[in-house]
């Protein structure tokens, strides 16, 4: 089967649709434990438990949703209508996570817990049909690398729309009332992710789709996709991936104001590791025409590693040597991630081939499921080593035992999920010659 070129307006539109989605999912990683602590008020170990139990609900809503949108057929398609009607409900979502009533602590905690569940559940709904249309907008692998570097450059685009935007606009919006500030800030952001989400609807088409309608139950579709060794490796990666990331993103804000020494330099220090993420992302697509995606995956981890050890080493207040090293980790970061999600791509494909099902649904429900957990573990991890190394939530400084830990988590605990990236990739098989040989075998129907 041939694959029509896709066009520029359609690599637009489905970046749009993550740029959306990155809107919140930046924000939780940048922003929600400091907003929670110094913002609201939490405690930070109830904080790192909150972001762990809420995983236990997507363990269930996850694959549920995969269930759902593979057997969706509908005039719009399997994926699409999810983004129609979710991206609504999905905005109204972030501005409920961002409010801070007055209800004492107790109220404040179920508070928090409820609207931040229901936070991840609006992003569930919309983000697995989602990173599943990426799967059926094109079967050339060429052309996945190509529409997930758009998605990409975009994502990161509306990363930095988000949380570069973020403290500007809260500051403009509520002055010296940071809690009206961020609620009316995530508003507008929020206007903002609807209506990237609909252009994202209406841009894209579904081309690839099963040959037949899926009978299977629930559990034989989980049972498949928890036999495809290769999916496994690449939920592996995918933990690794949003730990180093969401750990590091999360210390970002604690690491400026305490050890480079000024909050203020915050936005500018996000800007410069968002503009090194756009320019990684337009050197996913000629480095991989040119070399093994597998081998610019498993080297630039490698570098990564070297680099995030490094930064701990650096001097206080060594600033511009900061600014540098957070620039060049973060093109080499965002990279990798585009890869990653074309070889989760692969892996569909490479089950299709194995088990005859095409589980495109339920495959990226479990990538979002594992790309979630690790984002609640950068969490926990964040929440609890604050609590045990006695982090105080607004102080003018901190003691050099609290400093200490707040550069490791900035730089070792990332550094230590790059070695391990490394060393896991090794384990995936679907270089680009098995991926031919299984895409010719699909397109012949054997």
């Amino acid at each position: 089967m041939d694959h029509p070129s896709l066009s520029a307006r359609e690599k637009i539109g489905y970046g749009l649709g993550d740029a959306a989605s990155h809107i919140v999912f930046d924000n939780v990683m940048f922003y929600m434990p400091f907003f929670y602590t110094d913002i609201f008020g939490l405690p930070a170990a109830f904080i790192g438990a909150m972001f762990l139990i809420a995983r236990a609900l997507d363990a269930v809503s996850d694959p549920i949703m995969g269930l759902l949108a593979d057997r969706t057929r509908s005039r719009w398609g399997q994926f699409r209508p999810y983004l129609l009607f979710g991206a609504v409900p999905f905005g109204l979502s972030c501005v409920l996570a961002y409010s801070t009533p007055d209800m004492g602590l107790t109220g404040k905690m179920i508070f928090a817990a409820v609207t931040y569940t229901l936070l991840t559940l609006m992003y569930t709904v919309v983000n697995i049909p989602y990173c599943a249309l990426g799967g059926v907008v094109t079967g050339d692998n060429t052309q996945r690398i190509s529409l997930q570097s758009y998605r990409f450059v975009l994502a990161t685009a509306g990363g930095m729309l988000s949380t570069v935007l973020m403290v500007p606009l809260a500051t403009w919006i509520g002055g010296a009332d940071k809690a009206a500030g961020y609620r009316g800030a995530i508003a507008l952001l929020a206007v903002a992710a609807v209506g990237m989400l609909l252009a994202c609807f209406a841009t894209t088409r579904e081309r690839l789709v099963p040959k037949q309608e899926s009978a299977a139950s629930f559990w034989a579709d989980i049972k498949d996709i928890a036999g495809n060794d290769q999916w496994r490796v690449v939920g592996v990666l995918t933990v690794l991936n949003i730990l180093a990331v969401a750990t590091r993103g999360g210390a970002m804000m604690y690491y400026v104001t305490y050890i480079l020494g000024q909050a203020g330099l915050f936005t500018a220090f996000l800007a410069t590791y968002s503009v090194g993420n756009i320019g990684g992302c337009l050197l996913t697509k000629p480095l991989t025409d040119r070399f093994c995606k597998v081998r610019v995956f498993t080297w630039t981890n490698v570098v990564l590693t070297v680099l995030s050890v490094a930064m701990f080493f650096v001097p206080l207040r060594q600033n511009l040597l900061m600014f540098a090293l957070i620039f060049v980790i973060g093109v080499l970061h965002q990279l990798i991630t585009p890869i990653q999600w074309v070889m989760m791509s692969d892996t569909v494909d490479y089950g299709e081939w194995k088990h005859g099902k095409r589980l495109t649904g339920v495959s990226f429900a479990g990538t979002l499921f594992v790309l979630k957990l690790g984002l609640a573990l950068s969490g926990a991890v964040i929440g609890w080593t604050l609590a045990a190394c006695g982090y105080v939530a607004g102080g003018e400084s901190q003691a050099p035992q609290t400093l200490r830990w707040i550069i490791a988590l900035f730089t070792l605990f990332p550094a230590a999920c790059y070695a391990l990236s490394a060393l896991v990739s090794k384990t995936y098989r679907l270089r680009r010659a098995e991926m031919n040989a299984i895409t010719a075998a699909l397109n012949s129907g054997a």
